[in-house]
């Protein structure tokens, strides 16, 4: 549990709109508030053209991050950080003092925030996205982390590393190595973080905050690639080097966030605080896993249960399942790929399949959702998870559709008998991860409307809406997600 504070505190909420894009992705200007801009990077739906293009896009972007969302991670220092090049969302944050804007991506299966430094070897310069990429400069206004201060210590198991010197102390160190071979190589830094602090409904006032994070000296692999390229991340996992467990740690906020990506209109809502409405039940989640892991316990196509091998309700290494928004959809052990498609064309016997980069495709005239079953996913505690046609069949071209769950068994060795549920599944509900209960829910809800959250010490409510830049629809692989952070800050009556 996050700290109790000592005297009275304040709701807050960091409002993230998204900015559309212009011709040239330019940075929205200072007029446009100074809060984030969230934007997508791949679309769920082709709109024609080529259609195997799109869909090696989608499965480029998964197996990647698949490969290293598995693979093994030597963070000495506590938590895990993925590619920035496979990420859906990305903001762009202001960072120092004087502030600079930086790239980012947001993304619930990483754990710290890191962005390129200057000088750094193989970063990149350039990005095939048309954003500005900036490497920040730690002499600026932020600070070095020994490598015998406290945070270093606490993230190496609680001991000194072995190679930090007695009498004179060097920079706190990470490196992370993933599964495809790709790399990052840094070192912690201490500086603030600049947002809008919103006190109640629609009002804001600027803030800050300080935050450590990393600073990528050197990158290796695909990571210093320029396709797609971006500053680094920002990661809302478990680590109690994320920002949101600093920020918790600090008293500043609570261990609970939640996001509601509306893939309908290219909005949605990403929360830090007690959402109060809509209510959400909830599963636990299982302890001691680097990711959102969850016990899963059935599923049924149309109301039908299917007969499964057991083994898909394992949990443990390379078992289970994860929520991951990151992921773009959703990938099941081939035993349960096979059952499961089985089910939903048992009406279609004669239907022409046509394979795509790995996805199954079909042609098909009228309303897919009155044409094939709701999937429903069971989990411990009786929370249920609906995948609607509309949502596991996505259109590309005319009367062409494509099943988005994925035969896990062909991407990656150690993620064969794993069940990974991404936005595919996520899409168009309101997801809560409550981490200090240890827990996780959602419900199916209007991304496009509002939520409610509330001050459980003064007991306010502050209505979060979702947002939506018609303009940003001129490209439509750029969807935009609202990214709204509400959280709640104390102070300290004079």
């Amino acid at each position: 549990m996050a700290p109790s504070p000592p005297a009275s505190r304040f709701f807050f909420v960091l409002l993230v709109l998204i900015a559309a894009l212009s011709a040239a992705l330019a940075p929205v200007p200072a007029a446009a508030t100074g809060v984030f801009q969230v934007r997508r990077k791949f679309p769920r739906h082709g709109a024609g053209g080529d259609i195997e293009e799109h869909l090696a896009a989608l499965r480029r972007h998964d197996v990647g991050r698949h490969g290293r969302l598995l693979g093994a991670v030597d963070l000495p220092l506590g938590g895990d950080g993925l590619p920035t090049d496979t990420g859906l969302y990305y903001t762009r944050i202001e960072i120092g003092s004087p502030p600079k804007g930086y790239y980012v991506q947001v993304d619930t299966g990483s754990d710290i925030l890191w962005v390129n430094c200057i000088s750094c070897e193989g970063c990149p310069t350039r990005s095939s996205l048309g954003i500005e990429l900036t490497q920040y400069d730690p002499a600026g206004s932020g600070t070095t982390v020994g490598c015998d201060q406290e945070f270093c210590v606490a993230n190496n198991a609680g001991v000194v590393p072995p190679t930090c010197s007695s009498t004179s102390p060097s920079a706190c160190q990470f490196r992370i190595t993933y599964g495809d071979g790709s790399s990052t190589t840094g070192f912690f830094v201490t500086d603030v973080v600049q947002y809008d602090q919103v006190s109640g409904n629609g009002q804001t006032t600027p803030s800050n905050a300080s935050v450590t994070f990393g600073c990528g000296a050197q990158l290796g692999g695909d990571l210093g690639s320029s396709n797609q390229a971006l500053d680094g991340i920002l990661g809302f996992g478990q680590s109690n080097s994320s920002m949101l467990s600093q920020l918790a740690a600090a008293g500043k906020v609570r261990k609970i966030f939640a996001h509601c990506l509306d893939t309908a209109h290219g909005g949605g809502i990403f929360a830090i605080g007690d959402v109060v409405q809509p209510k959400v039940n909830t599963t636990p989640l299982v302890p001691n896993m680097p990711h959102y892991n969850v016990n899963l316990e059935g599923i049924s196509v149309g109301g039908a249960t299917l007969q499964l091998p057991t083994s898909t309700f394992d949990t443990g290494d390379n078992q289970g399942t994860i929520i991951d928004s990151g992921t773009t959809l959703a990938y099941l052990p081939e035993a349960v790929y096979k059952t499961l498609l089985s089910a939903v064309f048992n009406k279609y016997q004669d239907m022409a399949f046509h394979n795509y980069q790995d996805f199954l495709c079909f042609q098909f005239s009228g309303s897919v959702d009155d044409g094939f079953p709701v999937i429903t996913f069971s989990f411990e505690g009786d929370l249920t998870l609906n995948v609607y046609p509309h949502d596991y069949l996505f259109r590309n071209g005319n009367d062409l559709y494509c099943v988005g769950f994925l035969n896990g068994g062909l991407q990656t060795k150690d993620g064969k008998d794993m069940v990974l549920l991404g936005d595919l599944v996520l899409s168009n509900k309101l997801v809560v991860y409550d981490l200090e209960n240890q827990v996780i829910g959602w419900t199916d809800y209007n991304c496009s409307s509002s939520i409610k959250i509330k001050d459980d010490k003064i007991g306010s409510v502050y209505t979060v809406d979702a947002h939506n830049i018609s303009v940003g629809w001129r490209f439509q692989w750029h969807k935009s997600l609202i990214l709204l952070l509400a959280t709640t800050i104390w102070s300290y009556l004079a």
